[in-house]
C-alpha cells in the first residue's frame, strides 16, 4: 500500500507553508461531489511525516480548477493563512500559467480586460466587453511562446483572480484551451484534464519576509513534452 506521502508531489515545504503540484482530477477543497478533496491528502501527509497527534491545521490560501494542474499554496499555521490572504487581496503574489490554446495566436503580447458573470446553476462564467449586473472586472496579460501546427502555448499572467477567468477570457478571445470542453475546445483529452498548468509562483514570504519563487513541472503528456523542449531549444539559441 502506498502512503500519502508517495502520492504528493511536494514542491516546497517549512513550517508555515506546504506547496504541491496538483494533479488533473484533484479538487482542492471539498465540494459536493464529495470526492476526496487534496486539502485532506496533505493533512493526512503532515500528519504521517511529522507523527502529528489530533487534528492537524492546514489553510487553503487559493484554487485551482479540477482538470487544472500545477502550484497550489497551502498554509500550515494561522498566521501564515492570514499573511497570504492578504497578499491575495493585494495582488502581491505573482502567478504565471501555461495554456496550450487551440490555433494560432496573432499576437506576441496581449492584454485582455472583460467582464465575467458566473452561472452557479453550470459552474461556468460568460465574458462580456462592458460592465453590467453581478459583472466582475477580469483583467490577464499574456504572450505567446509558441506556434505548433494546430496549437499556441500561451504564458499567462494573472491581474486578477475570477472563477474560470483564463479558461473564459481566452476563449470568447478566439483561443480555448485543448480540452476544455466546457469553453469551446473541440475535443476532450483522455485524462478528463485541460492544457492549463499553473507553472509559477512568486511571493515574499509570510514570516521569513524572503522572495519564494516556486515552479511546477509540466504534466507527462506528449503536447506538454513538445513544448517543453521547444522553450528550452528557444533559451539555447
Amino acid at each position: 500500500m502506498r502512503s500519502t506521502k508517495d502520492n504528493l508531489e511536494v514542491l516546497f515545504e517549512d513550517n508555515h507553508l506546504i506547496i504541491i503540484n496538483k494533479k488533473v482530477g484533484d479538487i482542492v477543497q471539498g465540494d459536493k461531489t464529495g470526492d476526496k478533496p487534496l486539502s485532506d491528502v496533505v493533512k493526512e501527509y503532515i500528519a504521517q511525516t511529522y507523527s502529528k497527534p489530533g487534528k492537524v491545521f492546514l489553510g487553503v490560501v487559493h484554487r485551482l480548477d479540477r482538470p487544472t494542474t500545477g502550484v497550489v499554496i497551502f498554509a500550515k499555521t494561522s498566521k501564515a493563512l492570514e499573511r497570504m490572504n492578504k497578499m491575495l487581496r493585494e495582488k502581491t503574489i505573482e502567478k504565471t500559467y501555461w495554456a496550450l490554446v487551440e490555433g494560432q495566436s496573432d499576437e506576441n503580447a496581449e492584454t485582455l480586460q472583460h467582464y465575467l458573470r458566473k452561472n452557479p446553476k453550470n459552474n461556468k462564467s460568460t465574458a462580456y466587453s462592458k460592465e453590467g449586473k453581478d459583472c466582475k472586472k477580469a483583467v490577464l496579460h499574456y504572450k505567446t511562446l509558441l506556434r505548433l501546427d494546430n496549437y499556441s502555448l500561451l504564458e499567462v499572467n494573472l491581474e486578477t483572480g475570477r472563477h474560470h477567468q483564463i479558461r473564459c477570457q481566452l476563449s470568447v478571445t478566439g483561443y480555448p484551451i485543448k480540452g476544455d470542453l466546457k469553453y469551446g475546445s473541440k475535443r476532450s483529452n483522455k485524462n478528463g484534464g485541460i492544457h492549463l498548468h499553473a507553472k509559477k509562483i512568486k511571493f515574499v514570504h509570510p514570516v521569513k519576509k524572503e522572495e519564494i519563487t516556486v515552479q511546477a513541472p509540466l504534466p507527462n503528456d506528449p503536447l506538454w513534452d513538445i513544448c517543453s523542449k521547444e522553450t528550452r531549444l528557444q533559451k539555447k539559441t
